[in-house]
């Protein structure tokens, strides 16, 4: 039995990194007052039988800094896609336009804006408790490591 121990540093890193780009996806998807397609990333349509993503069902444009426009492929599901952005909770009032889907972005409010900070609040927090997952991780492969290898400094007592 060896008592090498390699600590996967990379695996750490991996998941970290995933933590990060995970916040800036969630940060992306805030709607800011400015038209933006990456805001509806995280809205899933329910389509053919499974949650679909909304680029996967049409094409997302940003016509207007304040229009985002869903040219939907499939006539039936224009109505899915209509729903799946009214229960989004992004405040943003779809209009109907043939296959069209119009959804124009309102000037953000202060009441919204409070709320916005709130959200990205828990999006940061999130981030957060996710990284420091990772560290205790890696902390207790160190700690087990050190005590099935019984190597170490030795406690040394107060007393002298």
């Amino acid at each position: 039995m060896s008592d090498d121990f390699m600590l996967d540093t990379d695996d750490l890193e991996r998941r970290m990194n995933g933590a990060i780009a995970s916040l800036r996806t969630e940060f992306a998807s805030l709607r800011t007052g400015r038209a933006s397609a990456s805001m509806l990333e995280p809205v899933m349509v329910d389509a053919y039988g499974s949650s679909t993503p909304i680029n996967q069902v049409g094409t997302v444009n940003v016509p207007e800094p304040r229009m985002v426009t869903i040219n939907v492929w499939d006539k039936a599901l224009v109505g899915k896609v209509e729903k799946a952005i009214r229960e989004s909770g992004l405040g943003i009032n779809p209009q109907l336009n043939g296959t069209i889907i119009m959804l124009p972005i309102p000037e953000l409010n202060e009441e919204r804006r409070t709320q916005l900070t709130k959200v990205a609040g828990q999006y940061a927090e999130s981030a957060r408790v996710s990284i420091r997952n990772v560290r205790r991780d890696g902390m207790d492969q160190i700690k087990k490591a050190k005590g099935r290898r019984h190597v170490g400094r030795r406690s040394e007592s107060l007393g002298g």
